[in-house]
């Protein structure tokens, strides 16, 4: 049996500052941005609160902005054929996740398990 849990928040921006967009969003929800390393820093930016235990990042998007939540799980692969089977559908692996779209035409992701209280407060899903 895997362990499945809301691992946190994405806010896609259309927009070419994404330097902009990290101040406003940190700014908005009194988080710190903070830079990713270099290689996916031109893309992303983390949001950070030493209070909250949830990944917070804000993303430059080609697609129309929104918000958009990460589940993390110890087996990428049952996760996502359990959310098939609940009605959702893969639209395409991304480095190491898979982006899915859920049947009320939401889009999410099912990313590799690491915040930090993962296995203590993970679920089980069967």
């Amino acid at each position: 049996m895997h362990k499945s849990r809301l691992a946190g928040f994405i806010i896609d921006c259309q927009s070419d500052d994404l330097q902009a967009c990290g101040r406003f969003w940190g700014a908005a929800l009194g988080m710190q941005a903070r830079e990713l390393p270099s290689d996916e820093a031109d893309r992303y930016q983390r949001l950070v609160d030493p209070h909250i235990d949830l990944h917070m990042e804000v993303q430059t998007v080609d697609h129309p902005s929104r918000v958009h939540l990460d589940i993390e799980t110890d087996d990428i692969e049952a996760e996502v054929t359990r959310l098939e089977k609940l009605g959702a559908t893969r639209v395409a692996k991304v480095h190491t996740w898979v982006v899915m779209q859920a049947p009320t035409g939401h889009r999410f992701c099912v990313v590799r398990a690491a915040s930090k209280n993962f296995d203590s407060e993970a679920h089980v899903w069967t």
